[in-house]
């Protein structure tokens, strides 16, 4: 006789990542679900669902023989680190790790050397699964982690391994080749942590967000709610079983915006591009049908000019969202020209909050409103996303008011925003307070509830989907023995949203000039590890004097104030 199971799979039933993967394989098992096209060489990869989830399910257990062992409510099991682009295999990991109870640490490797080795041996990875095109990168940073990775395991869409220096490494394919194709998912507790993502460290280290499997599972569940709502747009579609989505955002950056849970659950075809080419994106849509895409501005500036646009038929795109920087109405539209019947719209979101908080939606009461009045609500940031409480508040934490002119803090709470960062309980009790997450993004919010963000409470800059780090930066120039003072602020770019601006004051008698400021940086910075190339400043003015605040730090607030001033002084380096 059966025992007794209430409430264990009643009232007690675990919101898992494992239910996202089941579905589309009941469902759909002989549909191709999982298309991959290497963007180097062009070929293409199909699987159905059920040849997915057995790999899936094969990786479970070569996982398992390896050591990686479960965590427990609150806490993370072994963490298994990510250093790969946007491919099948990598989706075999999102659920492979997190659905034994391990939990997976997709690493940005985006990140200055030494963060990119800060994460690895903060998380405490215990195996480290490296793309073919990372193998230089892990080869510089190995003797700096080999007493923390205790396994490599190589991916490549070639057999055999490479010739390296890597200790204890081995071949993804010939490791999961002659495991079983089942696997015995376990009923975790639903608060058992799935995944650990590290932001890209503004200021100081990078801090790690954790997140739950019913975090997760709540997060993809609203955000389906959120698609349902996107229907008072028929032009945009983005998720549903009929969608095909192109999965552009790194799986490495904030779960690559949710699109790895909500696709999978919404059983769509996933189109894996590996990384972005404009060349890539123009073929895949051309020839697997997309429908939807997300991107940063960036991107879309890029697709917009590119030359070879019209050989391609992208009609089937419908439903572009913009997220990492805002949307601007002029690239709106450019974007909409060039590829008639598909409609651009913006979103917000941030690492800790998993990421996806505020969405352009259109309401019901303005479906019938002309083009021109729509495409202004879609550049917004947006309302927020159903299931989430988002406030846009003053310094008492007392809400703003809805006139699209005051100005405030966007504060957060709900299901899958950060409970707290991993051995970091300062950094936590600094964002959370009140009962609300601090995001550090002002923003106004008008008599329709649409949040605009403003600007960003420190002083970082956007550029494309990433963010500059000026401490960082001005902390490295001030090293410089001919650099008295030196503060980096961003200032608007066409392209990339923002760009540095180096405002540099030199030491008394020094005769170097702009590009021997970046030099510098080149030299102390970005071949140290420190920096990555894109953050360098694009302009450099110097200049006799450096506004100060009255406790003698920079004014940046000043140099905005006067901003004209000090381009006019500044050259293109």
């Amino acid at each position: 006789m059966v025992g007794k199971t209430f409430p264990e799979f009643s009232t007690n039933y675990p919101l898992l990542l494992t239910a996202l993967m089941k579905r589309p394989v009941r469902v759909y098992p002989n549909e191709i679900g999982v298309v991959y096209r290497n963007y180097k060489t062009g070929i293409y990869q199909r699987f159905t669902w059920m040849e997915w989830y057995k790999r899936t399910c094969r990786l479970a257990h070569a996982l398992e023989k390896m050591g990686v062992k479960p965590g427990k409510a609150g806490e993370p099991g072994d963490r298994v680190g990510t250093m790969a682009l946007n491919t099948h295999r990598h989706l075999e990991l999102y659920y492979a790790v997190p659905c034994i109870g391990a939990t997976l640490h997709a690493i940005n490797i985006r990140l200055a050397l030494d963060h990119i080795v800060y994460t690895i041996t903060h998380a405490g990875d215990k195996v480290l699964f490296v793309d073919d095109d990372f193998m230089p990168l892990l080869e510089n940073i190995y003797d700096r982690i080999k007493d923390t990775v205790e396994v490599f395991v190589y991916m490549s869409d070639k057999p055999g391994l490479p010739d390296t220096k890597i200790k204890n490494i081995y071949e993804y394919e010939t490791l999961i080749q002659n495991e079983p194709d089942t696997f015995d998912w376990p009923y975790l507790h639903e608060d058992t942590i799935a995944t650990l993502c590290y932001t890209t460290a503004t200021t100081g280290l990078p801090k790690g967000a954790m997140f739950s499997h019913r975090a997760l599972y709540l997060m993809v569940i609203h955000l389906m709610a959120a698609g349902a709502a996107l229907n008072n747009d028929p032009k945009a579609v983005f998720l549903g079983e009929n969608a095909i989505p192109l999965m552009t955002t790194p799986m490495f950056h904030a779960h690559a915006w949710g699109a790895p849970f909500t696709c999978v659950f919404s059983a769509n075809k996933i189109v894996f591009p590996g990384t972005f080419t404009v060349e890539g994106f123009c073929d895949l849509v051309h020839t697997e049908k997309v429908t939807s895409v997300a991107v940063v501005p960036t991107i879309l500036a890029m697709i917009v000019e590119y030359p070879n646009l019209h050989k391609y038929d992208l009609s089937s795109l419908q439903a572009v969202g913009v997220g990492g920087g805002a949307l601007p109405l002029g690239l709106k539209q450019k974007v909409e020209k060039v590829i008639p019947g598909i409609r651009a719209g913006s979103g917000y979101g941030m690492t800790e909050t998993a990421p996806t908080t505020v969405t352009a939606f259109i309401k019901k009461t303005m479906r019938d409103w002309p083009d021109e009045e729509i495409n202004k609500v879609l550049v917004k940031t947006g309302l927020s996303v159903p299931g989430l409480e988002v406030e846009v508040v003053d310094e008492q934490g007392k809400p703003i008011a809805h006139d699209g002119q005051a100005m405030g803090e966007i504060v957060i709470r709900g299901p899958w925003v950060m409970e707290k960062y991993y051995k970091n309980p300062e950094k936590t009790s600094e964002v959370w307070v009140d009962g609300w997450f601090h995001t550090g993004d002002v923003a106004t919010i008008d008599d329709q509830d649409f949040i605009v963000i403003a600007d960003r409470k420190s002083d970082v800059i956007r550029s494309g989907s990433e963010m500059v780090p000026t401490v960082l930066l001005e902390n490295i120039a001030a090293g410089a023995h001919f650099v008295l003072n030196a503060t980096i602020v961003g200032v608007p770019d066409e392209v990339w949203g923002q760009k540095a601006l180096a405002i540099i004051k030199l030491v008394p008698g020094a005769t170097e000039n702009e590009m021997d400021f970046i030099n510098y940086l080149k030299a102390e910075g970005v071949e140290k590890g420190k920096i990555t190339k894109w953050m360098l400043p694009k302009l450099v003015a110097i200049v006799e004097e450096i506004p100060m605040t009255s406790v003698g730090k920079y004014s940046k607030m000043e140099i905005r104030k006067n901003l004209d001033k000090f381009l006019a002084l500044a050259k293109t380096v």
